[in-house]
């Protein structure tokens, strides 16, 4: 399954990738982030709560960065498992700077998605997606203007190392 998409905000590229690979604004900002924890460099273990249409559930996994390349571009590797199924995706992500102190962020996810929900259909796990994707760059946005904190919101836990993953599958 392909999403592509995009996203302006209000930040520098240096902020922007600054806030996509910080696990505390992460934890407080990817939908359904129960937890992110540091297993290395650039390697972090998640636990997500999400759900299509009546297939709801908590997925484990694994996330970690590739590629990367300050403040333009990195590679996003998830995968994470749970009672409704299996997801496992690529996002290559761009961000540019498009002036006047705003930045241009594109991925490119590539998802295999297996178990119940990869039956619901790829129309409604894009739709999903693309929602999702919309809430979590709508909050990091809020972040980088001082509309919303930072900080790690309860349960969260995160073990804060250099480099963090970004973006969630969007």
């Amino acid at each position: 399954m392909k999403v592509t998409g995009s996203a302006v905000l209000n930040a520098s590229p240096d902020a922007v990738y600054a806030a996509l690979t910080d696990p505390a604004v992460l934890s407080s900002t990817i939908p359904g982030c129960e937890s992110l924890t540091a297993l290395g460099d650039d390697r972090y273990r998640m636990t997500v709560t999400a759900g299509v249409a009546s297939i709801k559930g908590t997925y484990d996994g694994e996330v970690s960065l590739h590629d990367k390349q300050v403040p333009s571009s990195f590679v996003l590797k998830a995968k994470g498992a749970g009672a409704p199924g299996t997801v496992e995706v690529t996002v290559p992500v761009t961000i540019s700077d498009v002036g006047d102190g705003t930045s241009r962020l594109e991925y490119d996810a590539d998802a295999v998605v297996g178990g119940m929900v990869g039956g619901v259909g790829q129309r409604m796990l894009t739709s999903v997606s693309k929602k999702m994707a919309g809430q979590f760059f709508g909050a990091v946005d809020d972040v980088l203007t001082g509309k919303r904190p930072a900080e790690v919101s309860a349960p969260a836990a995160v073990a804060a190392a250099p480099g963090a993953p970004a973006v969630a599958a969007p």
